[in-house]
């Protein structure tokens, strides 16, 4: 696993990175919650009450931070987050 320290507007995160052959498994971790590749399950992110965020499509921590967001977890709305934010701006809120 590959870690790196991703620092954003509001301060930094921390990245994630498990090459599993054909594309990573990619996590973007903030305080208060994360953004997740397609390959996470985000039934499991609401039944653990996670802030969380999907972005599909990518390969990089880039990639992620510029992608849109597709998919976000119950407490992410309530905390005001929605589908098709960017991540980068979706990690910023959680920090």
């Amino acid at each position: 696993m590959k870690t790196q320290t991703i620092t954003l507007e509001k301060g930094k995160t921390t990245g994630y990175c498990i090459d599993l052959g054909k594309a990573p498994l990619l996590i973007i971790l903030a305080k208060k919650g994360y953004v997740m590749c397609g390959y996470l399950n985000m039934n499991a992110a609401n039944k653990l009450g996670d802030i969380a965020g999907k972005v599909t499509g990518v390969k990089t921590f880039d990639n992620m931070l510029n992608a849109d967001v597709v998919e976000v977890s119950e407490n992410a709305k309530l905390a005001g987050l929605k589908e098709g934010m960017n991540a980068k701006d979706f990690l910023n809120a959680l920090l």
